[in-house]
């Protein structure tokens, strides 16, 4: 047998670890869904709760039922009452979703309740759909971050009820735009299905005519179909009840009253209404089937309300069929109406774009979002990156790494603080204030728990158990230990599975320092001084006059050592002062500035001998208040200017210091109190960092603001941008086009912004240039005009969009005063056709960050000053993913092919890798593959299979493993595997 192959003993060992079974009477998925008349109109019942994980109210608030003042909802209360009514009719079903608040729930249960339910979900009475930690956004998030809050909540309910717990079925009902590669994602988990409520109102107008309301999602161009092929379907009302039949405690519908010998009875009444809403919906739909979900926010606290009254509806609806009725009610879930839909063996439309930007009215689209809180965006996309090395630490250090000489640390706290925040009202920026603070604390509580877990985990890999700390305020040149110190040490962990360069920027009190290597080789640095915007901005905290510029590097998956000191001789004199200049530039780039306006005037790659005009301002769109024509206004969601035309901040940018030296060349500008930016080009870095600092955003004059930078350029981009979608594959974008229908464009502006997760770009017509910009979190962007692309950076705003958060996008910061935020772009200019062989490392990059930490004084003599977790570099296109600890002796792994198929000539390319050679501290044992969830095995993945409508557009072929242990990844592939393995 290979050596790779799994033997019986270890399969057995994995099932037992990873899989509970689901009991011998187990009737749960497909099987378990009730009859259907072939011969009438089948309408599925779908009884439901969305409870979202944080939004008006805090998680916590939400699951006890606190503050009902603010919003009333107890989540505990729904699932109390849930079970309790399953229990007294075998025909009744129920959906669950946030597995974040059921797992609380689950923890507080008797073991009499824990049987009941699981019997319950062993009969398919109570099943789980989507099954993540919560329901994501999809504009806002990473998919590093949605694959892992994914991961999370599937294997809590693979290891509470085993194969029953297997949701069949992704449901999206309520975040505000749909993602191809969220599709894709799903897909690549073993999903048979996609249920979402939301939809563009034209997209839905024409669907509903054409009877397109479900379709095939193809949800990426690199894989081969129907690997990310997704069954899709708009539901008819959102994701409530149809009007008339909303039977909670909150809602104020009539209740079925079928006693003849009491007033008011309604019987008749209602089963009309019920039969004409079901023809009136079924006449949008291509099957005798049609789904109406009977739920909505929060709802079924008492479920006795909706079930004592929808029983009453199916016994008198179907009733009528002994007198000729057509229309057959049941209790169902969205699994069961999709294993309807496809035994009926339709062809089905073809979707292979993507459902942003979302209005649902003409003047109301949701893309404002993309950028609301966008503090809270940065911190969740570095919370990811401290995620992925804790987990990576907890491996690669072993035992110890969880309880060792700095106490006990863990993961857990963490991946559950992130799963929370993926949320469609967290990342996304639409939640109240308050619930804002709450994911950042939770995401800083995850952060504290882990912050153990490294330092454990360093102190074994250096053998250095000596005090570690980690500076959270670097970004603002804060740090107490670099600060005060005349010698330390510090430590740079690579999480990327390629040796990385990283310029790094200490806050500092001396004029010049000495920097040496792991080798003891000098770095060369330079200090440089504070921006004024930087000063400003610490207010009192910290004491730096200036910053330690120097360039580090640490091998792939580990770490490098440097040792910093202050150097007591004259330092070497630098140019830093405040006068114009009219370039920069490195081996790579030449950046010019006009000399009469202080902004940029042009870009040069010197590698490839290309120039563009590049000029960059920063503007403000004035946020309406509403007017005559619709009174729709700017808020958390809504993005609505009042003009087109944004108010430049200033038409000059005052040049304040210009820093010329070996290591960093940067130039100060600073457009208004509340606006500045220093650029900047590193030595040996393909690409230029523009490093803005927006806030507090004046709004004394009445006027809310949503503030952009705009690039322009002479690239002639043909009124085309594009843009990543979730980090992952990139999309096509047209101003005032939608790919599916014809476009009514009604907002010129806010109709063509689209998310940008990590990267957007143009290109030239003829092929000759590309500019892409990378980012540290996601924004919104367009490109309204030729050769243009505008990033939305800070939104501040003074009316509420009546889109339910009840308060302003006006978020106090620190001294209440406005926020301040602080982020970075970087630029490429490159030909298009090897674009990608630089913005791809670079986002990823950007995303997984060098985490540094830092010891005061000099290393032991035995401290071991560098290490690698890989025997080498993975190849260029190789990215991993995931490397974390599963249980004793398990390790979950993820590869990934980062390029798309021919983005790049050189990338795109099937890659592979040999999972026996990987590691340097770990022997693998043992390899068995799993789906993207790690939920199942990928040889038991068996999902339904879809006849979409012809197309002629050539299939992606995949290549295959050459021999076992060797691992062959195709473009954009993620595979996904379970390690048994032995630390060396």
């Amino acid at each position: 047998m290979a050596a790779l192959c799994i033997s019986f003993l270890f399969q057995l060992f994995f099932c037992l670890v990873f899989s509970l079974p689901t009991g011998r009477n187990s009737i749960c998925g497909y099987k378990s869904c009730p009859a259907t008349n072939p011969s009438m109109l089948n309408v599925h019942l779908v009884p439901h709760t969305h409870d979202d994980v944080g939004w008006l109210k805090t998680v916590d608030q939400y699951f006890y039922g606190d503050r009902n003042n603010i919003q009333h909802a107890g989540v505990q209360y729904i699932l109390d009452s849930v079970i309790d009514q399953l229990q007294k009719d075998p025909a009744r079903r129920f959906i669950y979703v946030e597995t974040a608040f059921f797992y609380r729930w689950w923890k507080q249960q008797s073991q009499s309740t824990q049987r009941i339910v699981t019997q319950l979900v062993n009969e398919g009475r109570l099943e789980f759909i989507n099954g993540g930690w919560c329901m994501s956004d999809e504009a806002t998030t990473h998919y590093s971050a949605v694959i892992d809050q994914m991961t999370l909540g599937l294997r809590f309910l693979n290891d509470t009820f085993g194969e029953c717990g297997r949701p069949r079925v992704a449901w999206h009902i309520d975040p505000f735009g749909h993602a191809r590669e969220h599709a894709s994602i799903f897909a690549q988990m073993g999903y048979d299905g996609f249920f979402f409520g939301r939809l563009d109102y034209q997209d839905k107008a024409r669907r509903m005519k054409t009877k397109e309301m479900e379709m095939l999602w193809r949800a990426s161009e690199s894989l081969t179909p129907p690997v990310a092929d997704l069954f899709t379907g708009v539901l008819p009302n959102g994701y409530n009840p149809p009007e008339g039949f909303c039977w909670d405690q909150s809602c104020d519908d009539a209740p079925i009253r079928d006693d003849p010998d009491l007033e008011d009875y309604n019987v008749d009444e209602i089963v009309q209404l019920f039969v004409n809403t079901s023809y009136k919906q079924a006449a949008f739909y291509k099957t005798n089937h049609i789904i109406m979900t009977m739920g909505s926010d929060f709802q079924y606290e008492n479920a006795n309300l909706w079930y004592k009254n929808m029983d009453k509806l199916i016994k008198y609806v179907n009733a009528l069929q002994a007198k000729g009725s057509k229309v057959n009610v049941l209790y169902s879930t969205p699994s069961c109406y999709l294993q309807e839909l496809n035994l009926a063996n339709f062809t089905w439309p073809l979707k292979t774009d993507d459902f942003f930007p979302y209005a649902d009215a003409a003047h109301d689209f949701w893309t404002g979002y993309f950028t609301s809180r966008p503090a809270l965006k940065l911190y969740e996309r570095l919370s990811n990156s401290r995620l992925q090395t804790c987990n990576q630490l907890e491996v690669l250090g072993g035992s110890k790494s969880t309880s060792g000489p700095f106490g006990e640390g863990d993961s857990d706290t963490m991946k559950r603080a992130m799963g929370v925040a993926q949320h469609h009202d967290a990342v996304s920026g639409t939640e109240k204030q308050h619930v804002a603070y709450d994911y950042a604390r939770r995401l800083a509580t995850g952060w504290a728990h882990c912050e153990i877990l490294v330092r454990n985990s360093l102190a074994v890999l250096s053998g250095s158990e000596a005090p570690r700390v980690f500076c959270e305020n670097l970004n603002i040149s804060v740090c107490p230990l670099t600060e005060s110190s005349h010698k330390f040490s510090m430590n740079v962990y690579n999480p990327l599975g390629r040796t990385v360069s990283w310029p790094v920027r200490l806050p500092v009190n001396g004029s010049a320092y000495n920097v040496t290597d792991s080798t003891g080789k000098t770095v060369e640095s330079q200090v440089v001084p504070l921006s004024k915007s930087t000063k400003e901005v610490r207010r009192n905290r910290g004491y730096a006059k200036g910053e330690l510029v120097f360039q580090v590097e640490a091998p792939p998956l580990g770490y490098s050592t440097y040792i910093i000191s202050m150097h007591k001789d004259e330092p070497q004199a630098s140019s830093a002062k405040p006068t114009a200049t009219r370039s920069i530039q490195n081996k790579f780039l030449k950046v010019t500035f006009d000399d009469t306006t202080g902004l940029l005037s042009s870009l040069t790659n010197l590698e490839t001998n290309q120039t563009i005009r590049l000029t960059q301002n920063f503007y403000w769109y004035n946020a309406s208040v509403g007017n005559t024509e619709s009174p729709q206004t700017s808020g958390a969601y809504i993005f609505r200017p009042n003009s087109s035309d944004p108010l430049v901040i200033n038409k000059t940018a005052e040049i304040q210091i210009v820093t010329l030296s070996n290591t960093v060349q940067e130039v100060t500008q600073w457009f208004s109190p509340w606006v500045s930016q220093v650029v900047r080009l590193y030595e040996g870095r393909k690409e230029l960092e523009l490093e803005w600092t927006v806030g507090p955003v004046p709004v004394a004059d009445g006027l809310g603001k949503e503030v952009i930078t705009r690039l322009e350029t002479d690239i002639k981009s043909s009124d085309c941008f594009y843009t990543d979608s979730n980090g992952r594959e990139v999309l096509e974008r047209r101003k005032d086009y939608r790919p599916t229908w014809d476009l009514k464009q009604t907002e010129p502006v806010a109709g063509n912004y689209y998310p940008i997760n990590s990267r957007a770009y143009i290109k030239a017509s003829d092929d000759k240039h590309q500019l892409t910009v990378v980012t540290d979190r996601s924004q919104g962007a367009s490109s309204l005009y030729n050769g243009s692309l505008e990033i939305m950076l800070h939104r501040r705003l003074l009316h509420d969009d009546f889109r339910g958060v009840g308060e302003p996008l006006s978020e106090p910061g620190e001294f209440s005063d406005g926020l301040v935020v602080r982020g970075h772009l970087l630029l490429t200019l490159t030909p298009p056709d090897t674009a990608a062989d630089v913005h791809r490392p670079l986002a990823q990059g950007m995303v997984l960050q060098p985490l540094l930490s830092f010891q005061d004084g000099t290393p032991s003599a035995n401290t071991k000053l560098q290490f690698s977790g890989l025997q080498a570099d993975l190849p260029p296109a190789v990215h991993l993913l995931t490397l974390s600890q599963w249980d004793k002796d398990l390790v979950l792994v993820r590869l990934e092919h980062q390029y798309e198929a021919k983005e790049s000539k050189t990338y795109s390319q099937p890659v592979t890798v040999n999972l026996q050679k990987l590691f340097s501290t770990l022997k693998v044992l043992g390899a068995s593959e799993m789906s993207l969830g790690a939920n199942q095995w990928k040889e038991d993945m068996n999902r339904l299979q879809w006849n979409p409508e012809k197309t002629s557009k050539p299939l992606p072929l995949s290549a295959k493993d050459p021999s076992p242990g060797e691992v062959t990844l195709n473009p954009m592939e993620i595979r996904t595997f379970l390690l048994r393995v032995q630390q060396l």
